[in-house]
């Protein structure tokens, strides 16, 4: 006889004998023997498809041995379910050295790779380095937002420097300028009105001199109020330097400025500072097709002066 057929030597007493060919004992055990072989066949088959679904996982020599120890298990009792009716007792002995190998060679491995296991945080490390995460990404996104509104804050401020006087926050000279030069065009291409007005405070100077100059200041402050509350929405207000400021109204005829202008000026004649009761003169000058924005500013700027030299408190 061969070493084959000796290994494929089924002639060995049955299992079932030593259950007496018990029916209920031998509808226990194999159903016993299948489940339990189904089972450990199963697990195999669901890492493999863990692995496939999850791409960050591969199959390394630590995953195959574990699923050849399941699956030679799983074998053995398959072979349990034979042997009730045939005596393969060799193929069943050699399937237990197999797995008692695999299984010996698995314990190696996960021997050599416990220092590495026992420094894996625990379920309870994982979920209290997540909270630890989630407050600081809590915290970092508070600070975003602190941060966030800082810039905002700082370049609101880096504009207002820009484009605004620091003691009125009225327009400054140059972006008055800007937008003049732009209304200017808009003007000339939509073929609609446009007026100027040049507004300067009557004796400035003695304010300052008698009552000082945070008075005087506080003075300019009352004027440029004055103005915002008496504009309309689309007037641009600026203070262009001392006691001097330009107004520009896009839209609006000579007549209309007129009438705009002495508004302005009884607003602020009798709008006093405490027991400072203070006047301005104000220019007026409509727009030509054509002119240039230099000569426009000439123009407004000598009505104003015509105005201060006609009493003051008046508007030309």
């Amino acid at each position: 006889m061969t070493i084959v057929d000796t290994f494929l030597d089924g002639s060995c007493m049955p299992q079932g004998h030593c259950f007496l060919w018990r029916e209920d004992l031998l509808f226990l055990n194999m159903i016993g023997n299948l489940t339990t072989a189904l089972a450990y066949i199963m697990i195999p088959f669901v890492l493999v498809r863990l692995v496939i679904v999850r791409k960050d996982l591969s199959f390394n020599p630590l995953f195959l041995l574990f699923s050849t120890f399941i699956l030679f298990c799983g074998v053995m009792h398959l072979i349990a379910v034979l042997n009730i009716w045939h005596g393969y007792y060799y193929i069943q002995d050699v399937a237990k050295i197999a797995t008692g190998l695999i299984s010996i060679t698995t314990a190696i491995v996960l021997w050599r790779l416990l220092p590495v296991l026992v420094t894996m945080p625990s379920r309870r490390d994982m979920k209290n380095k997540m909270a630890e995460l989630q407050q600081a990404q809590e915290a970092l996104i508070e600070s975003n937002k602190s941060l966030e509104a800082k810039v905002a804050q700082r370049t609101e401020e880096l504009e207002r420097i820009a484009f605004r006087d620091s003691l009125t926050n009225l327009l400054n000279r140059r972006e008055i300028n800007r937008i003049l030069d732009i209304e200017i065009s808009r003007a000339q291409r939509q073929k609609y009105p446009l007026s100027v007005l040049m507004l300067d405070l009557d004796h400035f100077k003695a304010i300052n001199d008698t009552h000082g100059h945070q008075v005087g200041d506080r003075v300019l402050k009352s004027t440029a109020d004055s103005l915002m509350e008496s504009s309309r929405k689309t007037d641009f207000i600026g203070r262009i330097g001392g006691e001097e400021f330009v107004m520009l109204l896009p839209n609006t005829d000579y007549a209309t400025a007129l009438k705009l202008a002495e508004r302005y000026r009884k607003n602020i004649e009798n709008t006093p500072l405490n027991s400072i009761h203070f006047t301005c003169s104000i220019g007026v000058a409509e727009f030509e097709p054509g002119e240039q924005l230099e000569k426009l500013m000439q123009r407004v700027d000598e009505a104003m002066y015509l105005a201060k030299n006609s009493g003051r408190n008046n508007v030309k």
